[in-house]
Formats: C-alpha cells, structure tokens, sequence
C-alpha cells in the first residue's frame, strides 16, 4: 500500500529539508597521496565522514583538489593516469576523468567556475579545461621550467604558476592563454597566495625559508618575510588581513599580519604541513601534514591547534566547501 503524504507535511518536510542543508557545517576535503582517495571532513565535529570513492582509489598517485564555486563538484588530480578525475558529491561517485597533459600536480578553479587550469611539470606548460564541455582548450607554455602549483587571482586576469627546477614564478594572462612575465623568486618558490582585491601575490619560498610579497601592477617583489624552515604553503584569510604560510621543515605554520606584515604567532602542527584552507566563516585553519597522515585544526581567533585528525597517507592538501 502507498501513503500518502498531505500537502502540510510534505512543505514541513521539504523545509525541514532545506534548513537542515543550510544549517550543515562545511566539509573539508583532504587528498591522500598514497592511498589514492580523498577524506571528507566534518569542520564542525571534525571528525573523518568517509572517503572519496568508497571502496578502492582513484589512482596510485592523487595530488591537488579543487572545488567549483558552487561546490557541487569536486576535481582530483590523478597523476599516474595524466587526468583529473570529477567527482559530483552529491552522488559521492566519479562522473568523469578529463586527460590534461604529461604528469599534473597542481590545479585551480576559476572563480567563474568556467575553466580548470593544470599545472604540467614534465610539458612545461598549463591546460586548461572549458568546465562546461570538459575539453581541453589551450595549452600554455611556460617560460620556467617544472610549473607545480597553479593558483588563480581573484579577479580572475592571472594565473600564476610556480616553476620548481628554474626557481621562478609564470605570469599567465588568462584571456590570452599565454605567459606574458616572469616573476624572479629567491631559489624554490612553491604555494601562492593573493589578496582579496588581486593587487599582492604571495609566494613562499622553500630553499630560502621565506614569503616573498608581489607587486601585481608590475610583477616584482616588494617584501621578503622571514618565516620558518622550507616554507611552502600560502593560505590568505578572506578578508585579507592574515596570510598563513606552512613551514616544512620547522612542523609549524606561520602567522603574519598583511597591513604590518610581520609574523606575529607561530603554530606548531604536524610533520611536513603542506597545502591549507580556511573555513567560510574564517574561524577555522586545516592544514595537511604529509608526513603525519593527519590534518591539523587551527583556532584563527586565538591561534592554537584545537586538534589533529588522523587521515589517509600523505596527505596533499585541504579544500573546503
């Protein structure tokens, strides 16, 4: 026999619904390298919900995660296979795998949510994906060599790409699709940063334990920031007034105020902290610590670990949504 259900109770329903999706805390999504899957986050209980797939990995070898703007889909570097995998979420199933180019690491959404670019260490170059088509459109080469981490200004006109092997940072102008400056870094830049208005880039420097700040108007660096042993992680606070920046070596993140810029707390976390995100209401730092299989949680206001939360093996990154 079918109930039926009467019109009241199913608006009460559906809006039950509705207020218990908006009320839902953000998920974190952490990549594992090793296990070749992705760990969903709770950043209220915090606490690890499941992984991404279920049952099995993705690849040998996952690195970079990104997020469309609408947080409906989920896309993962799968290194070994020279893709990117989409994931919708709300099915929790792989939709479809997008082949970029020779051995990706580092990817980044526009923040139209219209285009992927990839990061391709081995072709010198950075694709990149119409997000409606899931075709691969341009190919831009760059002027270093080895490009690792892709991140787009917020305004959407730049792509910078860090160059591991020659020690510089690519300009690329999106509508062109082509690298129109080189950014001459210390030694090894590696994570990039931007500020909420895309005037300043951040880019931490890994051989030379430090954060250099960049000019966007004219591409040259300001401002070198002293910061703690092979820094290579940037996260900018939405409001741009904190720029984080994970230490390697040191097992620690560094703290530094944008409008004084100096570092004004340092926080220790796991081995090798990596790649971070903040939650939306800015409260809350996660940041991967590759050789700890864990994540570390950041209190931003006071700025203590709250706790570590055991993940897969060698974690890559965070994203949040």
């Amino acid at each position: 026999m079918i109930k039926l259900i009467s019109a009241p109770s199913l608006l009460l329903v559906t809006l039950s619904s509705i207020a218990q999706m908006a009320i839902a805390s953000p998920l974190a999504y952490v990549p594992n390298e090793k296990d070749g899957n992705v760990s969903v986050i709770d950043t209220q209980s915090d606490k690890v919900l499941y992984n991404l797939p279920a049952k099995g990995k993705l690849g040998n070898k996952i690195q970079a995660v990104a997020m469309d703007p609408a947080g409906q889909k989920l896309y993962v570097v799968v290194r070994d296979d020279n893709a990117v995998a989409m994931i919708d979420l709300m099915s929790k199933k792989e939709q479809l795998r997008i082949q970029v180019g020779d051995e990706p690491e580092g990817i980044s959404v526009s923040p139209d949510g219209k285009t992927l670019a990839a990061c391709l260490e081995e072709e010198n170059a950075v694709s990149f994906v119409d997000l409606t088509t899931f075709k691969l459109t341009h190919t831009a080469k760059t002027q270093g060599k080895n490009p690792e981490h892709c991140v787009y200004s917020p305004d959407g006109k730049w792509l910078l790409a860090s160059n591991e092997e020659s020690g510089d940072v690519d300009v690329i102008d999106t509508a062109k699709h082509a690298s129109i400056a080189l950014i001459k870094s210390t030694k090894h830049p590696r994570g990039i940063g931007f500020s909420p208005d895309s005037k300043l880039a951040y880019i931490a420097n890994e051989a030379a334990n430090i954060l250099e700040i960049v000019n966007v108007a004219d591409w040259k660096v300001i401002k070198k920031i002293p910061v703690g042993l092979r820094s290579n992680g940037v996260k900018v606070s939405a409001d741009g007034s904190r720029i984080y920046v994970s230490n390697g070596g040191d097992g620690n993140v560094s703290v530094i105020d944008a409008k004084t810029q100096k570092v004004i707390a340092t926080i220790p976390v796991g081995e090798r902290p990596w790649n971070m995100a903040i939650t939306p209401d800015g409260k809350k730092l996660y940041v991967a610590n590759g050789r700890s299989n864990s994540v570390s949680v950041i209190d931003t206001d006071k700025n203590k670990l709250i706790k570590d939360i055991p993940v897969g093996q060698l974690p890559w990154g965070v994203v949040i949504h």
